[in-house]
């Protein structure tokens, strides 16, 4: 199965699963479920994205939890299924998760013993100095195994279990009793992006910034948001998120093209031409690298 194939079938499932119509109180039009009813442009661009799909089921309303957690399923799936047609790009033993505490991996070890000590500690003032949320479930993790001796010595002795060398890296699992996966990707899925979605992003990628020991994960953000004046939100700007992944961009491209939207045209070029925003395509390409 090739890429091509699998984006197919990734947005067969969301317009099968996910995509509803919804309609406004303010006229009784309808809308699909990604768009802002009460914005005219976002439910222009959102219907030439369905229009470009697939036609849409207007029974069994889905809420908005419901929605959300479909759609994170389908995201996981397809970046499992299109990572592991790269495995000869990226070789490994990896693992695929939803909502997986990041205390889990190498990286971030340390979080579950801060934890275990802020719950110990009776002291109100110390455990408001330590904060809280800092461990976080991102909504798709990758993870990578570590890798046995025997495995880094197949093409000749490289380690041997009786030196010192390369004996602190997390990627030898002989350096830890008890060695934990490396978190490779930490990736969030927002159908609709709002203010309130935008800065839980904000957070989640600078908790994986500043609390890491070691290698920073690659940070993403994959969403259905039809509006770039809205996706610049979270996309603009460097130094939180990697890059946003739309499910449809070249849907989303075609469908502001037919409304003839400058000025979304306009800040879509500038996501586009500044490698802020690329298509879900692009995805696993770029966590290969």
């Amino acid at each position: 199965m090739s890429i091509r194939d699998l984006r197919r079938k990734c947005h067969k499932q969301i317009y099968e699963q996910v995509i509803r119509l919804s309609r406004s109180k303010r006229n009784e039009s309808q809308y699909p479920n990604f768009a802002d009813g009460t914005n005219r442009a976002s439910c222009e661009i959102a219907w030439g994205i369905v229009n470009r799909l697939k036609s849409v089921e207007t029974s069994q309303p889905l809420s908005g939890q419901t929605v959300g957690a479909k759609f994170e399923n389908i995201t996981a799936s397809f970046i499992e299924e299109t990572f592991q047609l790269l495995r000869h790009v990226r070789p490994g033993n990896w693992f695929y998760s939803t909502r997986y505490a990041i205390s889990q991996f190498d990286q971030y070890e340390h979080l579950e013993y801060l934890d275990q000590f802020k719950k110990s500690t009776s002291d109100p003032l110390l455990a408001s100095a330590l904060g809280e949320d800092y461990i976080i479930r991102p909504d798709i993790v990758i993870g990578r195994q570590p890798i046995a001796d025997e495995e880094f010595n197949l093409l000749g002795e490289i380690l041997s279990g009786d030196d010192e060398a390369a004996n602190m890296t997390s990627l030898r699992a002989a350096n830890a009793e008890d060695s934990r996966p490396l978190l490779h990707a930490s990736i969030s899925c927002k159908w609709t992006i709002r203010s309130d979605r935008v800065q839980n992003a904000r957070t989640e990628a600078l908790n994986l910034i500043r609390n890491r020991k070691g290698r920073l994960p690659h940070i993403a953000v994959v969403t259905a948001e039809p509006l770039p004046t809205r996706l610049a939100a979270i996309a603009l700007g460097t130094g939180d998120v990697d890059c946003v992944y739309h499910f449809a961009l070249h849907e989303l491209r075609a469908a502001i093209e037919e409304i003839d939207n400058e000025d979304q045209m306009d800040m879509l070029k500038i996501m586009l031409e500044g490698k802020r925003l690329r298509d879900i395509s692009d995805l696993p390409f770029d966590l290969a690298t």
